[in-house]
């Protein structure tokens, strides 16, 4: 059984390596230019700071800036289940934002793009639980978005200029 498995591995890294496969923050990777690259503007609120942090997380922290990231993030919460007597169960939020990046020398727009997500939490236990539930449910949909916004960040990756 276990031999098995290693050939499963072993053939699928081959097929990777046979088509051209290459990380995107490898030695000759498309996107090694935006590590460490990309200054984010100042948060303005709370939900736009967890997304800036994910990206950081990501792309690292910007020490030469060249180009610029604008992020417009919004978040709002829908009843999603209640009770046959009208108690709230349950939440969903639901989060969309919008990137532009920017050459910083120029001033010029390199790419823009938007992303949105949802998740849910459960109002259930106590208040304290419930609240504890809305801030985590913030911070997971906030990692969620970043991580999709570094995504399109890659694909354009190697469009833009060095």
């Amino acid at each position: 059984m276990w031999w098995c498995d290693r050939r499963a591995v072993l053939i699928a890294a081959l097929a990777l390596a046979g088509c051209g496969f290459e990380p995107s923050f490898g030695p000759e990777g498309a996107a090694q230019g935006l590590r460490g690259t990309v200054l984010i503007d100042d948060p303005g609120n709370r939900d736009a700071y967890l997304l800036t942090r994910r990206i950081e997380d990501r792309l690292g922290r910007s020490d030469a800036p060249r180009y610029g990231l604008t992020l417009t993030v919004s978040m709002t919460e829908e009843l999603s289940a209640l009770t046959a007597t009208n108690f709230i169960e349950r939440y969903k939020l639901v989060g969309a934002a919008t990137w532009v990046l920017r050459d910083l020398g120029t001033g010029a727009v390199l790419a823009q793009d938007q992303t949105s997500s949802f998740t849910g939490y459960s109002t259930t236990g106590t208040t304290v639980a419930t609240l504890a539930a809305a801030r985590d449910a913030r911070e997971r949909l906030a990692v969620i978005m970043a991580d999709q916004i570094v995504a399109q960040l890659l694909t354009r990756a190697p469009s833009l200029p060095e």
